[in-house]
C-alpha cells in the first residue's frame, strides 16, 4: 500500500498501524523521516505540488502492486473569512488537496490495477459536505472547505471512471483530529481516526465505490 502524506500526523499514524497488520506500506512525504527501525515501512519521496516528482515515484514503482492507496496529504492555507482570501493561498491548497489525489491516481494507475484490493482512499473532510460543513460556527476555511468539495467530486468522478477496472474510491472523513492541522483542542486521538479509518477501507468493496464515509463508520452527506 502507499500513503502520501506519511512523514507525520494522521499519515504517520496509518502507516504505523498497517505496518503493525502486516502490510508493506510504502509511505511518502517531502522529507520523509528516517524510519528509526520502522518494521514495514518504506520511506520515499514525494512532493504532491510537482509532477516530476509523482512521475519519478511512478518510474521508481515499475510494475510493483498497489493494493491501497490513501492519498492523505493536505494543507490548511489561509482559516480567515471572506476579506482574507488571497488568491495564490486559495490557489495552493486547491493544488495539494484536489489536484494532486486526481494526479496520483493517473501516475499510479497501473500500479492500483496490478493489485488485488484496488482501493483509493482519498482523506476528505466533512468541512466539503455542502449539507454539514457549514453547519459549525466557523465562517473562515474558504480554501480549504472548497478543496475538500473539490476532492469529494473527484472521488465521485474517479470511482465512475474506474469501476470498469474493479477500483473502488471512497472520501473519508476523519474527524478533528489532534495533530498538528487539528490543533490540541481536537476531538479525536490520531490513533483512533487511522484506526476507524483503516477499519472502513478493510471491508469496502467496489458496492461501496464512490461513497462518503466519517472515521466512526457513519455515512457523510454530500
Amino acid at each position: 500500500m502507499l500513503i502520501t502524506g506519511a512523514s507525520r500526523g494522521l499519515g504517520q499514524e496509518l502507516g504505523r498501524q498497517y505496518a503493525t497488520a502486516g502490510w508493506r506500506v510504502i509511505a511518502c512525504g517531502r522529507q520523509p523521516s528516517a524510519g528509526n527501525g520502522e518494521t514495514g515501512i518504506e520511506r520515499r519521496i514525494l512532493d504532491v505540488t510537482d509532477a516530476s516528482s509523482m512521475a519519478a515515484l511512478a518510474e521508481s514503482l515499475g510494475e510493483r502492486p498497489i493494493d491501497v492507496l490513501i492519498n492523505n496529504a493536505a494543507i490548511r492555507g489561509d482559516t480567515g473569512g471572506l476579506s482574507t482570501v488571497e488568491p495564490e493561498d486559495f490557489l495552493e491548497v486547491m493544488r495539494v488537496n484536489a489536484l494532486a489525489p486526481i494526479l496520483i491516481v493517473r501516475a499510479l494507475l497501473r500500479n492500483l490495477l496490478a493489485g488485488g484490493d484496488r482501493i483509493v482512499a482519498n482523506i476528505s473532510s466533512r468541512a466539503g459536505s455542502l449539507a454539514e460543513g457549514t453547519l459549525d460556527d466557523d465562517e473562515g476555511d474558504y480554501a480549504y472547505r472548497c478543496s475538500k468539495a473539490a476532492l469529494n467530486m473527484a472521488t465521485v468522478k474517479l470511482a465512475q471512471d474506474l469501476r470498469p477496472h474493479g477500483v473502488t474510491v471512497l472520501s473519508l472523513h476523519p474527524g478533528w483530529v489532534r495533530t498538528d492541522m487539528g490543533g490540541p483542542q481536537a476531538s479525536v486521538p490520531v490513533a483512533e481516526s487511522a484506526a476507524g479509518l483503516k477499519a472502513i477501507v478493510g471491508r469496502t468493496g467496489l458496492a461501496e465505490s464512490g461513497s462518503f464515509r466519517a472515521f466512526d463508520g457513519r455515512t457523510v452527506s454530500w
